[in-house]
């Protein structure tokens, strides 16, 4: 397997992600690019887009044991295009990315899959909803009740999710803004699950219970070209109501866009510059220095909250190195949430 993994990496240039995370800003001639008022189609969209050049399904999961100890655990499938087509078995052109992990106070634990479309070793299908790589998987009859499986070395999770609320949809109905130059991305999210089952730890197995959130998101260039990295949010607040908020970081100055999510569902789409993402505290992790305490406001909805990495550990050394990990809130409003970093 680790020779198989390492051919496979060394042969596919995953467009977009080659340079880095400033790759996404590149070249995508050939692609389909969003535009403004598409009409999503579900179940359909829960689905595969391969005339796009990138595209994930997203999980994170804020839990609990039965003591009230914090835990946060992760599961992406990420599919990344080499030409906007489709082929047989290992002519595919589709590439897959799998990563897992799961967070205590004291430690991190990650794991990464590859695969190549067409061979049946990962992909998504829309109805019956599967999303899977190797034997991890996210599958459901459709959006609402989902079984979700990981395992890496010394970790794994079972957990059961139930949406407890309608999609949400990011920017304009689901048109999400990048950049002052109009990079966007199709956005939507399930934030409103409820979350139980077990994580198994090196020593034991836990039964856990929480909130997940799922963001489903596609594109062929969502950054521009001198954006190198974001700080992405998204906060669930102990009155119901959420925040999705991210900092796109460009030589040119930081771009930021958010959402702000009733407690019903119903979601109000705000500006660059409507949020105030500010780092107050950074944590000397993988050898770069990275802010694991932040300040979020928003004035408008009387936000004014820190943010704390449960764990500054939270790094996923994969091969394209990111942070991402749970958080709690403390301030004008409490709650839990997560945290992604890139780029740094």
């Amino acid at each position: 397997m680790k020779l198989k993994a390492f051919i496979l990496f060394i042969l596919l240039p995953i467009t977009g992600w080659a340079q880095g995370y400033a790759g996404l800003g590149g070249n995508a001639d050939g692609f389909t690019r969003p535009e403004p008022g598409y009409s999503f189609q579900f179940p359909q969209d829960h689905g595969a887009h391969p005339d796009y050049r990138i595209e994930w399904w997203y999980l994170t999961a804020n839990l609990k044991d039965a003591e009230g100890r914090d835990y946060g655990i992760q599961w992406t499938l990420f599919r990344s295009a080499l030409k906007p087509s489709e082929a047989d078995g290992w002519q595919n052109p589709q590439i897959w990315m799998g990563h897992a992990a799961l967070t205590t106070p004291e430690t991190h634990y990650f794991a990464e899959r590859l695969s190549r479309g067409g061979v049946g070793q990962a992909g998504v299908t829309a109805q019956p909803f599967e999303a899977w790589i190797d034997e991890w998987h996210m599958r459901g009859d459709d959006l609402e009740t989902l079984s979700l499986t990981a395992n890496g070395s010394n970790f794994g999770y079972d957990l059961t999710l139930k949406a407890q609320g309608p999609l949400v949809f990011h920017g304009a109905e689901g048109y999400s803004v990048k950049s002052a130059d109009g990079q966007a991305s199709y956005y939507y999210s399930q934030p409103f699950y409820s979350v139980e089952g077990t994580l198994h730890l090196p020593n034991e197995d836990v039964e856990v219970a929480g909130q997940g959130w799922l963001d489903r998101e596609w594109s062929s260039q969502p950054l521009a070209e001198d954006q190198s990295g974001w700080d992405w949010f998204s906060l669930s607040f102990d009155d119901g109501d959420k925040l999705m908020a991210f900092r796109l970081r460009g030589d040119r100055g930081d771009f930021t866009a958010a959402t702000w999510i009733e407690a019903d569902g119903q979601t109000t789409p705000l500006p660059d510059g409507s949020v105030l993402l500010e780092p107050l505290e950074t944590a000397r992790v993988a050898q770069r220095d990275v802010p694991i305490k932040w300040q979020v406001s928003l004035p408008d909805r009387g936000i004014d909250v820190e943010v704390d990495a449960i764990s500054p550990k939270a790094w996923m050394g994969t091969r394209f190195e990111y942070w991402e990990g749970p958080i709690t809130i403390t301030g004008s409003h409490t709650g839990r949430g997560y945290l992604e970093m890139t780029g740094y």
